[in-house]
Protein backbone atom coordinates (compact mmCIF):
# COMPACT_ATOMS: atom_id res chain seq x y z
CA UNK A 1 0.00 0.00 0.00
CA UNK A 2 0.87 3.76 -0.05
CA UNK A 3 0.92 5.74 3.07
CA UNK A 4 1.44 9.50 4.05
CA UNK A 5 2.51 9.36 7.29
CA UNK A 6 2.61 13.43 8.84
CA UNK A 7 5.08 13.68 11.12
CA UNK A 8 7.59 10.37 11.03
CA UNK A 9 10.73 10.80 12.12
CA UNK A 10 10.10 11.37 15.83
CA UNK A 11 8.45 8.84 18.44
CA UNK A 12 5.16 7.55 17.57
CA UNK A 13 5.88 8.74 13.60
CA UNK A 14 8.91 6.85 13.23
CA UNK A 15 7.59 3.89 14.50
CA UNK A 16 4.70 3.91 12.39
CA UNK A 17 7.10 4.20 9.53
CA UNK A 18 9.32 1.78 10.77
CA UNK A 19 6.43 -1.04 10.80
CA UNK A 20 4.87 0.40 7.58
CA UNK A 21 8.39 0.02 5.55
CA UNK A 22 8.27 -3.51 7.32
CA UNK A 23 5.42 -4.82 6.11
CA UNK A 24 6.42 -3.46 2.34
CA UNK A 25 4.49 -0.25 2.03
CA UNK A 26 5.66 2.62 -0.02
CA UNK A 27 5.93 5.30 2.74
CA UNK A 28 5.61 9.37 1.77
CA UNK A 29 6.85 11.30 4.97
CA UNK A 30 5.91 15.02 5.60
CA UNK A 31 7.76 17.12 7.99
CA UNK A 32 9.98 20.15 8.57
CA UNK A 33 13.14 18.26 8.73
CA UNK A 34 13.86 19.80 12.57
CA UNK A 35 12.98 16.33 14.84
CA UNK A 36 14.66 14.02 13.63
CA UNK A 37 16.65 12.23 10.50
CA UNK A 38 14.63 10.43 8.54
CA UNK A 39 14.07 6.93 8.61
CA UNK A 40 15.74 5.25 5.40
CA UNK A 41 13.69 4.04 2.66
CA UNK A 42 11.02 6.60 2.86
CA UNK A 43 10.19 9.56 0.06
CA UNK A 44 10.93 12.33 2.32
CA UNK A 45 8.57 15.21 1.43
CA UNK A 46 10.24 18.48 3.55
CA UNK A 47 7.25 21.23 4.38
CA UNK A 48 4.86 23.09 7.20
CA UNK A 49 1.97 21.72 7.39
CA UNK A 50 0.84 25.30 8.64
CA UNK A 51 1.45 26.43 5.08
CA UNK A 52 -1.25 25.32 2.58
CA UNK A 53 0.81 25.93 -0.03
CA UNK A 54 3.34 23.56 1.70
CA UNK A 55 0.31 20.91 1.93
CA UNK A 56 -0.86 21.70 -1.49
CA UNK A 57 2.48 20.71 -3.14
CA UNK A 58 2.57 17.78 -1.27
CA UNK A 59 -0.61 16.47 -2.62
CA UNK A 60 -0.55 17.65 -6.35
CA UNK A 61 0.28 14.00 -8.39
CA UNK A 62 -0.03 12.19 -5.40
CA UNK A 63 -2.16 9.45 -3.81
CA UNK A 64 -2.08 7.35 -1.05
CA UNK A 65 -4.47 4.39 0.58
CA UNK A 66 -4.18 5.94 3.54
CA UNK A 67 -2.85 9.18 6.27
CA UNK A 68 -1.49 8.07 9.25
CA UNK A 69 -1.39 11.96 11.30
CA UNK A 70 0.88 11.69 14.54
CA UNK A 71 1.79 15.22 15.02
CA UNK A 72 -1.40 17.41 14.84
CA UNK A 73 -2.34 19.49 18.23
CA UNK A 74 -3.62 22.62 16.43
CA UNK A 75 -7.53 22.54 15.61
CA UNK A 76 -7.42 24.48 12.26
CA UNK A 77 -3.88 22.87 11.19
CA UNK A 78 -5.14 19.83 11.60
CA UNK A 79 -8.50 21.08 9.79
CA UNK A 80 -6.37 21.89 6.36
CA UNK A 81 -4.39 19.02 6.37
CA UNK A 82 -7.68 17.08 6.24
CA UNK A 83 -9.50 19.10 3.62
CA UNK A 84 -6.17 19.49 1.46
CA UNK A 85 -5.47 15.89 1.76
CA UNK A 86 -9.18 14.82 0.98
CA UNK A 87 -9.55 12.90 -2.66
CA UNK A 88 -5.59 11.98 -2.64
CA UNK A 89 -6.54 8.66 0.58
CA UNK A 90 -8.85 6.81 1.17
CA UNK A 91 -8.58 7.04 5.25
CA UNK A 92 -7.25 9.15 7.42
CA UNK A 93 -6.33 7.67 10.64
CA UNK A 94 -6.16 10.42 13.58
CA UNK A 95 -3.76 9.62 16.80
CA UNK A 96 -5.83 11.80 19.25
CA UNK A 97 -5.38 11.29 23.09
CA UNK A 98 -7.50 9.74 26.35
CA UNK A 99 -6.70 13.44 27.41
CA UNK A 100 -9.50 14.26 24.45
CA UNK A 101 -12.24 12.97 26.98
CA UNK A 102 -14.23 15.61 28.75
CA UNK A 103 -13.78 15.22 32.38
CA UNK A 104 -10.94 12.29 32.04
CA UNK A 105 -10.15 11.32 34.85
CA UNK A 106 -12.78 12.37 36.92
CA UNK A 107 -15.12 10.42 34.64
CA UNK A 108 -14.58 7.02 33.58
CA UNK A 109 -13.21 6.84 29.43
CA UNK A 110 -15.31 4.69 26.97
CA UNK A 111 -14.97 4.90 23.27
CA UNK A 112 -18.50 6.61 23.78
CA UNK A 113 -17.53 9.18 25.93
CA UNK A 114 -18.23 12.62 24.79
CA UNK A 115 -14.81 14.74 24.27
CA UNK A 116 -14.15 18.37 25.07
CA UNK A 117 -16.29 20.89 23.14
CA UNK A 118 -13.98 22.70 21.16
CA UNK A 119 -14.07 24.52 17.62
CA UNK A 120 -12.60 22.34 14.33
CA UNK A 121 -11.28 26.03 13.34
CA UNK A 122 -9.92 26.56 17.12
CA UNK A 123 -6.72 27.83 17.58
CA UNK A 124 -3.32 27.23 19.22
CA UNK A 125 -4.67 29.51 22.66
CA UNK A 126 -8.36 28.27 22.50
CA UNK A 127 -7.81 25.45 24.76
CA UNK A 128 -5.08 23.17 26.70
CA UNK A 129 -3.36 19.59 24.83
CA UNK A 130 -6.61 17.70 25.54
CA UNK A 131 -8.91 20.17 24.72
CA UNK A 132 -6.94 21.49 21.77
CA UNK A 133 -7.15 17.46 20.32
CA UNK A 134 -10.77 17.32 20.82
CA UNK A 135 -11.20 20.10 18.17
CA UNK A 136 -8.55 18.16 16.27
CA UNK A 137 -10.62 15.17 15.99
CA UNK A 138 -14.17 16.92 15.09
CA UNK A 139 -11.74 19.11 12.12
CA UNK A 140 -10.56 15.54 10.66
CA UNK A 141 -14.06 13.93 11.04
CA UNK A 142 -15.53 17.47 9.08
CA UNK A 143 -12.90 18.15 6.55
CA UNK A 144 -11.92 14.57 5.39
CA UNK A 145 -13.84 13.21 2.54
CA UNK A 146 -13.69 10.23 3.43
CA UNK A 147 -12.74 7.39 5.68
CA UNK A 148 -12.06 8.59 9.41
CA UNK A 149 -9.75 6.19 12.14
CA UNK A 150 -9.68 8.00 15.56
CA UNK A 151 -7.15 6.43 18.11
CA UNK A 152 -7.12 8.08 21.41
CA UNK A 153 -3.86 6.29 23.02
CA UNK A 154 -3.10 6.74 26.93
CA UNK A 155 0.74 6.90 27.89
CA UNK A 156 2.78 6.13 25.66
CA UNK A 157 6.67 4.61 26.11
CA UNK A 158 9.02 2.57 23.93
CA UNK A 159 12.14 3.37 22.43
CA UNK A 160 12.96 7.16 21.11
CA UNK A 161 10.51 8.83 23.78
CA UNK A 162 10.82 12.49 23.27
CA UNK A 163 8.66 13.04 26.65
CA UNK A 164 11.54 11.64 28.85
CA UNK A 165 9.38 9.43 30.76
CA UNK A 166 11.11 6.27 30.79
CA UNK A 167 14.11 7.60 29.74
CA UNK A 168 14.54 9.56 32.94
CA UNK A 169 14.01 7.38 35.21
CA UNK A 170 16.38 4.71 33.37
CA UNK A 171 19.08 7.76 33.71
CA UNK A 172 18.56 8.18 37.29
CA UNK A 173 18.34 4.64 38.00
CA UNK A 174 21.31 3.72 36.35
CA UNK A 175 23.21 6.02 38.06
CA UNK A 176 22.82 4.34 41.38
CA UNK A 177 22.43 5.12 44.94
CA UNK A 178 19.04 5.81 46.90
CA UNK A 179 16.61 6.31 44.58
CA UNK A 180 13.39 8.37 45.66
CA UNK A 181 10.47 6.17 44.34
CA UNK A 182 7.29 7.84 44.86
CA UNK A 183 3.73 6.05 46.74
CA UNK A 184 3.17 2.65 47.03
CA UNK A 185 5.47 0.05 44.84
CA UNK A 186 1.93 -2.00 44.56
CA UNK A 187 0.13 1.69 42.80
CA UNK A 188 -1.08 -0.26 39.23
CA UNK A 189 0.37 1.40 35.46
CA UNK A 190 -0.62 1.00 32.28
CA UNK A 191 0.81 2.36 29.41
CA UNK A 192 1.46 1.06 25.55
CA UNK A 193 4.38 0.54 23.51
CA UNK A 194 4.62 3.06 20.60
CA UNK A 195 5.30 -0.11 18.65
CA UNK A 196 2.26 -2.20 19.27
CA UNK A 197 0.10 1.84 19.06
CA UNK A 198 1.62 1.61 15.61
CA UNK A 199 0.74 -2.03 14.61
CA UNK A 200 -2.54 -1.46 15.79
CA UNK A 201 -3.54 1.71 14.09
CA UNK A 202 -1.63 0.61 10.12
CA UNK A 203 -3.70 -3.03 11.07
CA UNK A 204 -7.08 -0.53 11.31
CA UNK A 205 -5.49 1.66 8.69
CA UNK A 206 -5.19 -1.27 5.81
CA UNK A 207 -8.65 -2.43 6.58
CA UNK A 208 -10.11 1.01 5.98
CA UNK A 209 -11.36 1.16 9.25
CA UNK A 210 -13.54 4.15 10.24
CA UNK A 211 -14.05 3.66 13.77
CA UNK A 212 -12.82 5.08 17.48
CA UNK A 213 -10.86 3.28 19.85
CA UNK A 214 -8.72 4.07 22.85
CA UNK A 215 -5.83 1.90 22.89
CA UNK A 216 -3.44 1.55 26.00
CA UNK A 217 -2.19 -1.22 28.35
CA UNK A 218 -4.48 -4.10 29.53
CA UNK A 219 -6.25 -3.17 33.38
CA UNK A 220 -3.33 -4.55 35.97
CA UNK A 221 -0.56 -4.44 33.31
CA UNK A 222 1.92 -3.61 35.61
CA UNK A 223 2.65 -2.03 39.23
CA UNK A 224 5.09 0.59 40.00
CA UNK A 225 7.27 -1.31 41.57
CA UNK A 226 7.95 -3.69 39.23
CA UNK A 227 8.41 -1.07 36.49
CA UNK A 228 11.05 0.57 38.31
CA UNK A 229 12.81 -3.23 39.30
CA UNK A 230 12.89 -3.63 35.37
CA UNK A 231 14.52 -0.45 35.02
CA UNK A 232 16.81 -1.40 37.87
CA UNK A 233 17.44 -5.08 36.24
CA UNK A 234 17.97 -3.59 32.62
CA UNK A 235 19.96 -1.19 33.54
CA UNK A 236 22.23 -3.83 35.50
CA UNK A 237 21.88 -0.94 38.56
CA UNK A 238 23.03 -0.95 42.35
CA UNK A 239 20.27 1.66 43.09
CA UNK A 240 18.33 0.84 46.29
CA UNK A 241 14.70 2.33 46.16
CA UNK A 242 13.21 4.58 48.83
CA UNK A 243 9.66 4.28 48.86
CA UNK A 244 8.09 7.67 50.38
CA UNK A 245 4.71 7.90 50.97
CA UNK A 246 2.60 10.13 48.54
CA UNK A 247 0.90 12.36 50.98
CA UNK A 248 4.96 13.42 52.29
CA UNK A 249 5.92 13.67 48.58
CA UNK A 250 2.74 16.27 48.25
CA UNK A 251 3.98 17.93 51.46
CA UNK A 252 6.94 18.44 50.03
CA UNK A 253 5.60 20.49 46.68
CA UNK A 254 7.30 17.32 44.43
CA UNK A 255 4.91 17.98 40.96
CA UNK A 256 2.89 15.06 40.10
CA UNK A 257 3.80 13.22 36.50
CA UNK A 258 6.60 15.65 36.21
CA UNK A 259 9.01 15.65 38.78
CA UNK A 260 8.57 12.03 39.42
CA UNK A 261 7.55 10.94 35.61
CA UNK A 262 4.34 8.92 36.09
CA UNK A 263 3.32 9.08 39.73
CA UNK A 264 0.05 10.87 39.46
CA UNK A 265 -0.09 11.83 43.43
CA UNK A 266 -1.76 10.83 46.40
CA UNK A 267 -4.55 8.00 45.97
CA UNK A 268 -7.78 8.99 44.70
CA UNK A 269 -10.70 7.89 42.49
CA UNK A 270 -9.58 9.77 39.96
CA UNK A 271 -5.76 8.64 39.64
CA UNK A 272 -7.95 5.13 40.05
CA UNK A 273 -9.39 5.82 36.59
CA UNK A 274 -6.65 7.52 34.79
CA UNK A 275 -4.73 3.73 35.22
CA UNK A 276 -8.05 1.47 34.55
CA UNK A 277 -9.01 2.63 30.98
CA UNK A 278 -10.85 -0.15 29.36
CA UNK A 279 -9.60 -1.48 26.04
CA UNK A 280 -11.89 -4.63 25.10
CA UNK A 281 -13.04 -2.83 22.25
CA UNK A 282 -9.47 -2.73 20.87
CA UNK A 283 -7.72 -5.90 22.22
CA UNK A 284 -11.29 -7.36 20.20
CA UNK A 285 -9.85 -5.51 16.95
CA UNK A 286 -6.71 -6.91 17.58
CA UNK A 287 -4.32 -5.17 19.76
CA UNK A 288 -1.58 -6.74 21.19
CA UNK A 289 0.55 -5.61 23.81
CA UNK A 290 4.39 -6.82 24.38
CA UNK A 291 5.77 -7.93 28.12
CA UNK A 292 6.65 -4.31 29.89
CA UNK A 293 9.93 -5.87 30.44
CA UNK A 294 10.64 -5.57 26.56
CA UNK A 295 9.70 -1.70 26.37
CA UNK A 296 11.91 -0.92 29.46
CA UNK A 297 15.11 -3.38 27.76
CA UNK A 298 14.60 -1.81 24.46
CA UNK A 299 14.22 1.59 25.34
CA UNK A 300 17.18 1.07 27.95
CA UNK A 301 19.29 -0.44 24.54
CA UNK A 302 18.37 2.96 22.48
CA UNK A 303 18.99 5.18 25.46
CA UNK A 304 22.66 4.14 26.44
CA UNK A 305 24.18 4.96 22.98
CA UNK A 306 23.38 8.41 23.72
CA UNK A 307 25.92 10.33 25.72
CA UNK A 308 23.86 11.61 29.08
CA UNK A 309 24.79 14.64 28.66
CA UNK A 310 23.27 14.41 24.86
CA UNK A 311 20.29 13.19 26.50
CA UNK A 312 17.58 16.64 25.54
CA UNK A 313 14.62 15.36 24.11
CA UNK A 314 13.10 18.38 22.89
CA UNK A 315 9.77 18.30 25.34
CA UNK A 316 8.17 21.38 26.24
CA UNK A 317 8.12 20.26 29.59
CA UNK A 318 11.68 19.21 31.38
CA UNK A 319 11.04 16.00 33.27
CA UNK A 320 12.41 14.89 36.53
CA UNK A 321 13.05 15.87 39.78
CA UNK A 322 16.42 18.24 40.31
CA UNK A 323 18.90 15.95 42.47
CA UNK A 324 18.99 18.05 45.15
CA UNK A 325 15.25 18.42 45.77
CA UNK A 326 15.18 14.51 45.53
CA UNK A 327 18.58 14.24 48.17
CA UNK A 328 16.32 17.16 50.40
CA UNK A 329 13.34 15.03 50.56
CA UNK A 330 15.01 12.03 50.90
CA UNK A 331 16.58 13.69 54.00
CA UNK A 332 13.77 15.01 55.38
CA UNK A 333 11.92 11.25 55.48
CA UNK A 334 14.85 9.62 57.00
CA UNK A 335 14.67 12.26 59.88
CA UNK A 336 10.91 11.75 60.31
CA UNK A 337 11.22 8.06 60.33
CA UNK A 338 13.66 8.05 63.00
Amino acid sequence: MKVLVIGGSGFLGRAVVEEALARGHEVTTFNRGRSGADVPGVEAVRGDREARDDLKRLADGRSWDFVVDTSGYVPRVVGESARVLSGHAGTYAFVSTISAIAGFPGKPAEEDSEIWPCEPDAGPDDGNYGVLKAGCERAVEQGFDGKVLIVQPGIILGPHEDVARLPWWLTRIARGGRVLAPGDPAAPMQFVDARDLAIFTLDQAERGTADRFLVTGPVGQTTFGEWLGLCKEATGSDAEFVWVDSMFLAEQGVGTFVELPLWGGPPSEDIDRFWSVPTDKARAAGLRIRPVAETVRDTWAWLREIPEDERDFGADTTHGIPAEKEAAILAAWAARSE
